[in-house]
């Protein structure tokens, strides 16, 4: 038996190795995403690496990390990362809240529930600039809403001058990534069998019960991915609020993309690099945080 195993591993050896092997075809597909890859990601990330330790991006000479704590002594710096964690903080698990109620409801049989699909799906296809344009003729001073406040006796608000702007961008970010949420937390709502709810329910389980015991517990690796796809979302929003507020929005919606884009425009690639690193850094710090937790909580149901 070793002997057929050990001469079956050498054949499929052969098979791929051997000069009909697939290899070359498959790399020559594979070249333009390859190289695609290469030019526009790899290339400028290793780049941006070598800006970050030298003082300036032309005959700059090697200064280690002086500027990363350059940038990380920056008030303007400090303000932009708690107000962008401060975002992702807030915005993502109310975002979850939103779009697990949402897909709970449409997951069971309502009057005009694919209507009610497709008018949660839309956003995802509208452009940014058609998003900001309704979120601005609700929110301007001269806005719908201010009309509303107008019309009831009270005084307009300049909403995203005000320390309400956080918010409209809260909301916004909601309104705009709900859809797609809402989408995945059904397709993981129905893989899992209404027999588990039948039995359940013989034996004398309430509907909350269910929905902690059965419903939560077979959504977890869809709600991890959800998750994951919605922290990564909420890092940016820059397009957003850079459309609605400006380069110098209010302070509670001064995002590190903001600080980043201000240091492009004053060509100070140093500092640049380095807030782009260190947020990349803070994003891979909240993503492995999340994988533990997940592992964690899956091994306490197991």
């Amino acid at each position: 038996m070793a002997r057929q195993a050990s001469r079956s591993n050498w054949a499929l050896f052969r098979r791929i190795s051997g000069p009909d092997r697939d290899g070359p075809a498959a790399l020559l597909f594979l070249a333009p995403s390859l190289i695609g890859f290469a030019l526009f990601y790899l290339i400028p990330f290793i780049g941006g690496i070598y800006y970050s330790l030298m003082d300036s991006p032309v005959d700059g000479t090697f200064v280690g990390a002086d500027n990363y704590k350059e940038v990380w002594n920056s008030t303007s710096f400090r303000k932009a990362a708690v107000n962008t964690f401060s975002f992702t903080g807030i915005g993502v698990p109310l975002l979850l809240l939103v779009s697990l109620s949402i897909a709970v409801l449409l997951n069971r049989s309502l009057p005009l529930r694919r209507w009610f699909r497709t008018a949660f799906v839309l956003p995802l296809v509208v452009p940014v600039a058609s998003v900001v344009l309704f979120w601005q003729v609700v929110f301007d001073t001269h806005g719908w809403l201010n009309g509303m406040l107008a019309g009831s006796g009270r005084d307009p608000v300049n909403w995203m001058e005000s320390g309400e702007a956080q918010a409209v961008i809260i909301l916004m970010y909601i309104w705009k990534n709900a859809g797609y949420n809402v989408v995945l937390l059904l397709a993981g709502l129905q893989t899992i069998p209404q027999d588990y709810y039948e039995s359940a329910s013989m034996d004398g389980a309430g509907k909350v019960r269910q929905f902690f015991g059965i419903t939560l517990r077979y959504l977890i690796p869809t709600l991890f991915f959800v998750t994951i796809m919605s922290v990564v979302g909420s890092f940016k929003v820059f397009r957003e609020t850079y459309l609605m507020a400006g380069e110098y929005p209010h302070d509670s919606i001064y995002m590190l993309q903001h600080y980043m884009n201000n240091m492009f425009l004053s060509l100070d690639y140093q500092k640049l690099t380095s807030a782009a690193y260190i947020m990349a850094a803070g994003i891979v710090a909240v993503v492995v945080l999340l994988f533990q937790v997940d592992k964690r909580f899956r091994q306490s149901i197991e």
